[in-house]
Parts: structure tokens; sequence; C-alpha cells
């Protein structure tokens, strides 16, 4: 099932995208956001009344998407492809890098991303996102599977002139609306991360990413049992679980043309979605 948050009937609101369009979960019968739906496990009640009632659609097309959850902690995980380690210069890590970025960085589909006058080095990063399933806190990697409620697309758009400044990469992560995600959430029934699904990057139509989820150095499991150790993630957190390569910082410097003012950005992973954003 895909679900996604869009603005129905003047306010956001949950929407289960089907082969007819957006069904907004109002018209049948529950009034809930995509967080209320992961935390209270009402996902089957929604199956079930959309096979009965057969609702018609919105088009995905005229949809005014919202933040794809009401996310109170956003995870990142650094490095975490081989052919990104390696085109950056860097080594497979041994254990997992985390930083975090900020709540206003969370941004939906076709946001116009601001780009701060201030910093020059602008790049992208398309990334698988874990949508967080339930209170997890210490869970081994054999449960780990338990706490996730699904998939959505990510942009982890990065400022590399101050994210290098220092070891702590926290500055050049966190401005506004630097991390777009969605339009859609898969539940993980149906989407498998550890084969080849393709996730691209396109800048103004020219595909600068095209790798794969099974290049990841720590799996979906992997990362969500270790995090959780450190940090006690809750429903619908979202955790961007690293690049492939292609990204600007892995082009030799002289060659490097980075993101600028009126630049449109897509990510696609195949099986989730497609997200839009231009940078202003």
């Amino acid at each position: 099932m895909k679900l996604c948050t869009f603005l129905y009937d003047g306010e956001y609101s949950a929407g289960v995208v089907t082969e007819m369009g957006i069904v907004p979960v109002k018209s049948l019968g529950f009034d809930l956001t995509v967080t209320d739906i992961i935390r209270t496990g009402a996902l089957k009640e929604i199956e079930k009344a959309l096979t009965e009632l057969n609702p018609d659609g919105i088009s995905p097309e005229k949809a005014e998407y919202g933040n794809v959850t009401e996310a109170g902690k956003l995870l990142c995980v650094g490095l975490n492809y081989n052919s990104h380690a390696e085109e950056t210069g860097g080594t497979a890590p041994k254990y997992p890098v985390y930083f975090s970025k900020f709540n206003d960085c969370l941004c939906p589909t076709n946001t116009k991303v601001e780009l701060p006058e201030w910093q020059r080095c602008y790049d992208y990063e398309a990334e698988l996102v874990i949508v967080v399933g339930k209170t997890a806190w210490h869970v081994s990697e054999e449960d780990a599977e338990d706490y996730i409620f699904g998939y959505t697309v990510g942009n982890d758009l990065s400022a590399r002139d101050c994210q290098f400044l220092s070891n702590q990469w926290l500055s050049g992560k966190s401005m506004p609306n630097f991390a777009p995600t969605g339009p859609y959430i898969v539940t993980k029934d149906a989407f498998d991360p550890t084969v080849k699904n393709r996730i691209i990057c396109r800048l103004n139509g020219e595909t600068v990413q095209d790798g794969d989820t099974s290049d990841m150095i720590f799996n979906c499991r992997q990362i969500v049992s270790n995090a959780s150790k450190y940090f006690k993630l809750q429903p619908g957190d979202l955790i961007y679980t690293g690049t492939p390569a292609g990204v600007i910082l892995g082009k030799p410097k002289g060659t490097r043309v980075w993101l600028k003012k009126g630049d449109r950005v897509e990510v696609e992973i195949e099986g989730i979605c497609t997200l839009y954003n231009e940078l202003i």
C-alpha cells in the first residue's frame, strides 16, 4: 500500500494512493494523519474499508502534498554506499556514521528550496528513507524489521562549503527545507530494499545518480537496530540511509558545477515515487 499526506477539505490529511487516484482516508471514515495511522495500527482497517467502499480517487497531479509524516527525528546515515565512499575518497565505515537534520528541514515535493547566497557549494543526495513504525529502543537486528513501517524517497541537500569546516556535518546539512521527502510512503510488505531497486537523481532532466539500494553497506535492519541503541526512535521518525555515487562532491576538483538557483532536482526510487523540487 502507498500512503501520502495531501491537502483535503481544507487541511492536510492522509490519503491512500491507488490506481484510481488518491483516496482520502476521511472518505473511508477515518479522520487520521499518516502519523496517526502509523501510531494506531489502523492500516488494516483502512485496507478493509477501501475494498468494501471502492471510492473514487483524486488525481495525483492535482494534489497539494504535505510532509510525509510529523517526524520528531530526522536521522541520517553518511557514507553508506560503497560507490559513494569510493568517489569521495573515503573508506567504507566499520560502523554507521550518523548525523541529524532539524525538523524545519523536512519539506514536501514541489517545495521551492532556497539556496542562501552566503554559501556556494550546494549538492544533492538521492536517498532511500526508512519510516519508523513503532517505538524502537535497543532492538535486535533480527527484530528490527518489526519496527519499520515503510519507505519513502528523500534528498539530503548539502552545503559542502560549511559541511567540512569541522568533523561535525550539521552546519552543512540542516538549512531550512534541506530534507525534501516523499510524496509517497510504501509499506514494507510492498518494498524490499535489499534487492536492486534503482535510485536515480536527475538535475534539470539529466541523470546524475543511478545506483541501486543493494549497494548499501549497512542494510535497513542493521541501521534500525544500531540506531536504536543511541536514539529512541518513535512512530513517524525518518531515517535517511545514504546516497549512491554521482554527487557533485565526488567529481574531480575543477569540474564541479554546484547547484544553483533555478535548478530542478528529481529523485526517483523504483517502486516508491518521484520527488521534485526547484531551487531558488
